[in-house]
């Protein structure tokens, strides 16, 4: 026990911070937790999804990134996770929270060059990810983690993340889960 009587001990966040256009790649290890995915990877992942394609269709040309959802998926795939795509259409009451690893969103974002904002909209993947009973905002763009709260707080943050429109939520289970679908509660 330690000597720190009346002090809650904070959980131990890993968080990646953005790099080039690698927000899939910060998204997926901050969802897991560890350092398991690198650029390399996300670059073979992409060959292997597109072998004899000349540009590859699932990443930047420009080679910094910007990796879509099917190598998140497949990055997944491969340490026995699935990416289950939240239906926008049903009301976040029907989301169990039981079982999931966590949230990948995936959200407009401005393209910033310094200080100064472009006229452009880019996609950017973020982690959402609950530790010791709070929810965390993981996004690589954060200088730090940021509590979110517990669930209802989570709700609460994920409908405001949902209700700016272009937005895509990715539940994130371990795939033995995925025919049983234990993350959808049709009974409010």
């Amino acid at each position: 026990m330690s000597g720190n009587l009346g002090q809650s001990e904070t959980p131990t966040v890993y968080h990646e911070r953005q790099r080039l256009e690698l927000c899939a790649v910060h998204a997926l290890n901050n969802v897991l937790q560890e350092r398991l995915f690198t650029q390399d990877i996300a670059d073979e992942i992409c060959k292997r999804l597109a072998p004899d394609a000349r540009w590859n269709p699932h990443r930047s040309f420009l080679g910094t990134g910007n990796y879509d959802v099917n190598v998140i998926m497949a990055a997944l795939q491969s340490v026995g996770l699935e990416a289950i795509w939240w239906d926008k259409r049903r009301p976040l009451e029907q989301l169990s929270l039981a079982g999931l690893v966590g949230f990948i969103v995936n959200v407009p974002s401005n393209v910033c060059l310094g200080f100064l904002s472009l006229p452009v909209r880019r996609r950017h993947w973020i982690a959402v990810r609950q530790l010791d009973g709070i929810y965390y905002n993981l996004d690589s763009k954060l200088k730090a983690p940021a509590p979110i709260g517990g669930e209802a707080d989570l709700r609460i943050f994920l409908q405001e993340v949902l209700s700016q429109g272009a937005c895509e939520l990715l539940l994130i289970v371990p795939h033995e889960a995925g025919e049983a679908r234990p993350w959808l509660n049709t009974v409010t």
